[in-house]
Order: structure tokens, then sequence, then C-alpha cells
């Protein structure tokens, strides 16, 4: 079956990157030329960096430049201490990917917040312009270094959000333009669990089949960096994720019930999500679809839920207090990366 993944913003969902997962297909990714990929873990986080030049960017459909994704697996929206030390980890990764842009000890930043405030899985932008507001001291217009703004969306104001910040841009000329938006993942457990920066811009929208003008470097003249949340996913991922999860749950419960220890257990039987089943088990079962990939699975669900009736974002029951989180975190490591108060004090430069 021919494989066309769900829509994702995320680079390392992408079709290419997926189909080299492995580190044995990464390595020939990475040697085939056009494409650098490095994963690491920092603590409980899962850092990727994909450096993609113009014929990598061919290659993976994808525009040209650097991508760092933040993964953090198991994270709740209660956790305040993983988010402090995802905090931490943005406000670093963020110094880093613009070191070469040389920009001055102090620069003119103007940040904006894409996405409908209404909507909230869509306002995480919006929200982290709240923040940010609140977050930094008010002075004269002329001496401000970070500029922040909620652009809203074209269906509120009547124009494309890239024509309010090209017209911001050109009025501000700013050395750096920060943009923050919701964005489309193609695996539920990505959901508000990970964080996107990258130097190529953005298409607001184009995760959820509505992209808007693009907001880049290419287009405005000024460096363009997106930091993106996924919040929602495509109906027939969350249906491919479901029947994986009780395929596994079968298997494992026919393989515990196989085991000859089983019969001595005096204990409920637990479900271990993090332990592979042999998938073999369920063939008598349900028939040879019950071995077909996740991918090839999903590819089966767009197909049959592809009507406009049918067609869906899913985005976590607890979205509200997700987007709140992430609305801190993100105003936050920006404010600790870009204004940093004396050492030892959680205050702000007042240059802001």
């Amino acid at each position: 079956m021919a494989i066309s993944f769900g829509r994702t913003d995320l680079l390392d969902e992408s079709e290419e990157m997926v189909r080299h997962r492995t580190e044995r297909e990464k390595d020939k990714l990475t040697k085939a030329g056009g494409i650098e990929f490095e994963e690491n873990r920092e603590g409980r986080f899962i850092v990727t960096s994909i450096r993609v030049d113009d014929e990598g960017g061919e290659k993976i459909g994808r525009k040209a430049g650097t991508y760092v994704t933040l993964t953090a697996p198991g994270l709740t929206a209660d956790d305040a201490e993983g988010f402090a030390d995802l905090e931490a980890i943005l406000s670093e990764k963020l110094e880093e990917m613009h070191r070469p842009l040389g920009l001055p000890e102090s620069p003119k930043v103007l940040v904006v917040g894409l996405g409908n405030r209404s909507v909230t899985p869509d306002a995480v932008g919006p929200y982290a312009i709240d923040r940010l507001q609140e977050s930094v001291p008010i002075v004269p217009a002329d001496e401000r270094t970070i500029i922040a703004y909620a652009a809203g969306v074209t269906g509120q104001t009547g124009f494309e959000t890239s024509e309010f910040v090209a017209a911001l841009g050109e009025r501000i000329n700013p050395d750096l333009i920060i943009v923050i938006d919701a964005l489309a993942a193609r695996d539920s457990t990505r959901l508000c669990r990970t964080i996107q920066i990258t130097d190529t811009g953005i298409h607001p929208g184009s995760g959820v089949g509505n992209s808007r003008k693009e907001i880049s470097r290419e287009v405005l003249g000024i460096p363009v960096t997106a930091i993106g949340i996924p919040t929602v996913v495509d109906g027939p991922v969350m249906v491919s994720d479901a029947i994986e999860s009780v395929f596994n749950y079968i298997a494992q419960k026919i393989e515990e019930t196989s085991a000859p220890s089983s019969a001595l257990a005096v204990t409920p039987w637990l479900h271990d999500k993090s332990k592979p089943a042999d998938k073999e088990v369920l063939k008598p079962i349900f028939g040879e679809w019950s071995q077909w990939s996740k991918e090839d699975k999903q590819q089966l669900f767009e197909e049959v839920l592809s009507t406009e009736e049918q067609g869906m974002f899913v985005t976590p029951k607890e979205t509200d207090a997700w987007i709140l989180q992430y609305a801190t975190l993100i105003s936050a490591g920006l404010i600790k990366w870009l204004a940093p108060g004396p050492p030892g004090s959680e205050t702000p430069s007042p240059a802001i």
C-alpha cells in the first residue's frame, strides 16, 4: 500500500523523515547529502536537530534551514517541574539557533502571536503575547527592544496575517521576527508534548489545510523564527492510534495468559504500554491487516474517513490547561533569552 502521511507541521514527522526512523536509515539519509540529523536525550527530553540545505529540502519537501524539536514524553498539563525544565531548554536552544545571526547585545525583536484566541487549540500564540506583555516593564515605545503583537486571523480582521507582519516589520525595522503558532501533528503522543523551533518561518494554517501567505525571511527581508506547539491531530490519526493501542493490549494479554507464570498470578494483570507486543498472535483473530504498519493503517482510515462530514481535528480534553502552560513557558523562555535580569534575579532587564 502506498503511504500518504497525515497532515503535520513537524519536520520529524514528515514522510521522508518517518521512512528513516532507524539508526541505519538515519545514517543513510545523512550520507545521501543535504540533511544533517542529530538526536540527543537531555534529561527527560528528546532534542532533535535537523539541518537541511537546498538539496535536502527538495528530498523531503521542506524549506532549507534549521529545525529543532523538543519532545517531552510523559509530560502532563500539571507538571510544573517538567515545564520549568522545558522552558530552560527552550531558552538555551533559541540562543544556540540565533548565534550565527550575530544579533546585537540588545536586539530589537518583534514577537507575533498567530492564531484565533476564541478557539482554544489555536490560541497559544495570542495567549503567549498576553503573558509577554504582562511580564515586561512598560517603557516608551521608541526604547522597546521587544515588541509583542497578536495578529488575529483573516476571518476576524479581513487581512492576511502576513500583511500585518510585513507592515510592522517595515515600520519597526526589527533585527528579528519571532512568530508563535499552534501546529498539527500526525502522532497523538506528540500532542502538547513537543515544541518545534525553525528559522525557516511559517505558513499559517498549512497543517490543517488552510494555508495562508508565508511569513519568512525571503518574503520580509528580516530573519524569521517560528515557535510551534502541536495541539491537534487529524481524526484518522486518532482512530489509527486507538486501533494500535487495542492491538498491543490484546497481544500482550494473549502472551501473558499463555505464559506458565500466569497460573500463579494472585494480582490483576496490568498492561505495560511501553513493552513491545508480538502481533503475530493477532493474525488468527483479526487477519492480515493486524500485521500492517501503523502508517498503512493510518492511510486506510484517511481513505475511509475522507468525507466532509467525517473530517475533523482532535485536541486533548485538557487543552485549556496545556495552552496556558505553553503560553507562560514560551513568554518566559523568550524573556530569559532576550532580556535576562541580573544574576540570581527573575526580573527581566528593563530595556524592554
